[in-house]
């Protein structure tokens, strides 16, 4: 995610508490994302398409502190 913020994430994973729980919070929702989508965990496609939702909502809301920072 975002390979061209990887320094600037790296920095702010060790600096921001709030970015990093946003951060873990994402990959965390990716994990189970792909583990429903590959039958490993149990859910519908209803509960699928509402984490991708909420996975999408944070990648906006850590794109918009990564092009804060840069600023």
């Amino acid at each position: 995610m975002f390979p061209e913020y990887r320094e600037l994430i790296t920095r702010l994973k060790t600096t921001d508490r709030h970015f990093t729980n946003l951060f873990d919070k994402h990959n965390d929702l990716d994990q189970k994302i792909k583990n429903m989508e590959s039958h490993v965990e149990s859910g519908t496609q209803e509960e699928i398409e509402t984490l991708k939702k909420e996975k999408l909502h944070l990648k906006d809301e850590l794109y918009a502190i990564l092009k804060k920072t840069e600023a």
